[in-house]
């Protein structure tokens, strides 16, 4: 009998780990997940490394190392760099083979450039062509958020070559710019005579923040209307995310593109791990189930799944009207989508900057205290 992560699988979302860290790789977890839980790609940030820089007990021999790799002068974010590609390159290892038999689709592992690049379109560009010549294996993916300087960079990452995961897409207007980013970036590649077919692109739209979010905002309102509309803004949002995308997929400016051996930009859902506990612990894998997406878990979210997840039909058909009247309703209630999808990303960002500093903190502790 097929568990649930195999017959979640076996509807076409490619299950994704959010999470990595030196023990996890010296342990084998990871290769073991690949078998035991159908992992078929690796995606971090940074408050995923400051996390485990911080608690993990293996990166004390790596940052030695690292310090004498980069020199007595070398700075903390010098270091982080080397602790966390060395991380994401013996990961893309550990997913050779994955990425080998999808035919690069899956066996991918994001590195994000440093959120105190977010409106720096320039540095971002930089920072993605050192990485990925860091990291140096096909199957690693450059994370870089969906701001304004972030979509500016987005084709020339792509042109240059290099698979970009575009995160913290919150609104239906920032998915089409990251849309329209990415075909971009792939007629230029072609005019550089780019292999299109190596080229590949997620778009992380966040799920749980969204209701976490709004549900605030109608309990604020307290009325029975408002209650009635708890929990279903993430999921209407990812729909309505998936309705833009197959228009745009669909269109000739992207057939023409394919026929050249072009990749459609799969949409993956991130924060897929519930914040109300009065929710169901698998309601944005349960409630996201299309062909051709990524979902990417925390381990929590993962093993919950693994026990009782369920798997309906492909949830996308007939669904977007329903997402639009979603929102309609809560239009009527005052609250503004614009607003709070901008919001939302101020706050991942500022979420993420936080964890950097944390993590420059920590590596300058750590270093220290070797010395």
């Amino acid at each position: 009998m097929s568990t649930p992560l195999e017959r979640l699988s076996a509807a076409g979302v490619s299950v994704w780990l959010d999470d990595l860290s030196r023990s996890r790789l010296d342990s084998g977890s990871l290769a073991e997940l690949l078998e035991t839980r159908c992992i078929a790609g690796v995606t971090t940030n940074p408050t995923i490394f400051a996390q485990a820089i911080s608690q993990d007990p293996a990166y004390g021999p790596r940052l030695a190392e690292a310090v004498r790799t980069a020199g007595p002068e070398a700075g903390a974010e010098e270091l982080i760099d080397l602790l966390t590609v060395a991380d994401v390159r013996d990961a893309c290892d550990v997913l050779r083979g994955v990425h080998e038999r999808t035919d690069g689709v899956d066996g991918r592992v994001s590195l994000e450039v440093s959120p105190a690049l977010a409106h720096d379109s320039e540095g971002t560009i930089e920072a993605a062509k050192r990485l990925a010549a860091a990291v140096d294996r096909e199957n690693v993916m450059i994370k870089i958020p969906a701001t304004e300087a972030g979509i500016y960079a987005i084709p020339r990452v792509l042109e240059a070559g290099i698979s970009v995961n575009v995160t913290l897409v919150f609104s239906l207007d920032q998915y089409r710019k990251v849309v329209e980013a990415y075909l971009t970036g792939l007629e230029r590649a072609r005019e550089h005579g780019a292999d299109l077919s190596r080229i590949a692109s997620v778009a992380s739209v966040f799920v749980s923040r969204v209701d976490a979010e709004i549900d605030g905002r109608l309990d604020a309102l307290g009325t029975e209307e408002a209650r009635a509309l708890r929990g279903g803004a993430g999921l209407a949002n990812c729909r309505l995310t998936h309705r833009v995308q197959s228009q745009a997929f669909g269109s000739e400016r992207f057939r023409v593109l394919a026929a050249a051996g072009a990749r459609m930009q799969r949409l993956l859902w991130a924060s897929t791990g519930v914040k109300d506990p009065a929710y169901p612990d698998t309601l944005y894998v349960s409630g996201l189930v299309t062909p051709d997406t990524v979902n990417t878990m925390p381990e929590k979210t993962l093993e919950a799944f693994a026990d009782h997840g369920e798997v309906p039909a492909d949830t996308m058909p007939g669904s977007y009207a329903a997402a639009d009247a979603h929102f309609d309703a809560l239009a009527g209630l005052g609250i503004d989508y614009a607003q709070v999808m901008e919001k939302l990303q101020a706050e991942g960002l500022e979420k993420f900057s936080a964890s950097w500093s944390e993590l420059v903190d920590v590596v300058a502790t750590r270093r220290s205290d070797s010395v």
